[in-house]
């Protein structure tokens, strides 16, 4: 699902800025743009995630602004220097006309200003704090996006229960009518069959004989082109996918399923379609699951 959110709070002498968004994906996919000086937050923001989501591409972006130094209240740090210091000399060994690190280049590299009056775990606690603050902000903003979706899913329920209660009526009419055609060819073809090169008929079985098979025959037919358990199927579907949409919580699976069920019942009508009513009926609904189906595949 999509979402987003942004925060920022001021912790000791600087802004957090945590920003959050996702775009649809099956699975939860989590990527990270922080800081290096920042780096060690990640873990506690990933599990922070985790605990919350469990589908959409998520982008989490984490950046520190300080204030402007006052009292004493940053300070450069020692080892982040001497390391810049020899990364510097090994590289101009190499590359002898390469210009040295400004004053500016060096105080931008991440690392070398340090607080003084903010340790290590004093800045995870209230990075833990500020996450949690900008996860309850995304959170909403995909439950908004979920009830638009839960609209869309719905609208697209009833469009299909009407196309069910449009064609179940048309189901003994279909049977009736395939019967009567069926019972008339069959009677032409075997009374053609019956018959000799001079043209004098020439019984070969009885006519109740005759009967009987043109009965088996068109009753048989009839079973396969019935389509009444495949709607009542559909109308059963369609009446659990509303339920587990009205009942919320995480529903992304179960409608997958609900989906493929849907998907198969819809099919095996339209294979069984014995009248045009009924090959346009499949077809929109067809169009009306896959709809769903990559709507579906983005809820948790």
């Amino acid at each position: 699902m999509t979402g987003y959110a942004v925060t920022t709070h001021e912790i000791g002498n600087g802004t957090l800025t945590i920003e959050l968004k996702s775009v649809n994906s099956r699975f939860l996919d989590l990527q990270f743009r922080i800081n290096d000086d920042l780096r060690a937050l990640e873990p506690m923001l990933r599990e922070a995630i985790m605990a919350r989501l469990t589908r959409g591409k998520v982008e989490c972006r984490v950046s520190f602004g300080r204030k402007a130094a006052a009292g004493g209240t940053q300070a450069l740090n020692g080892a982040a220097l001497d390391a810049l210091a020899n990364l510097q000399a090994e590289l101009r060994q190499r590359f002898v006309d390469a210009a040295p690190l400004s004053i500016g280049e060096m105080l931008r590299w991440p690392g070398i200003i340090e607080d003084a009056e903010m340790g290590q775990d004093t800045l995870q606690e209230e990075a833990a704090t500020a996450m949690q603050t900008t996860m309850h902000a995304f959170v909403d903003s995909r439950i908004r996006e979920g009830n638009a979706l839960q609209a869309m899913l719905l609208s697209r329920v009833d469009d299909m229960e009407a196309i069910v209660r449009r064609i179940t009526p048309l189901i003994p009419q279909v049977l009736a009518q395939f019967q009567q055609k069926a019972t008339e060819r069959m009677q032409e073809a075997l009374g053609l069959a019956a018959k000799t090169g001079d043209g004098a008929a020439q019984p070969t079985i009885s006519r109740e004989e005759a009967l009987d098979r043109i009965r088996q025959e068109v009753t048989l037919y009839g079973i396969r082109i019935d389509v009444a358990e495949e709607l009542s199927r559909l109308a059963a579907h369609l009446d659990e996918t509303r339920a587990i949409l009205k009942k919320g919580g995480q529903v992304g699976k179960r409608l997958d399923f609900m989906m493929q069920e849907l998907n198969r019942e819809a099919n095996t009508l339209g294979s069984k379609a014995a009248m045009k009513e009924l090959a346009d009926a499949s077809m929109a609904m067809k169009l009306l699951i896959e709809q769903m189906r990559e709507q579906v595949q983005n809820l948790e």
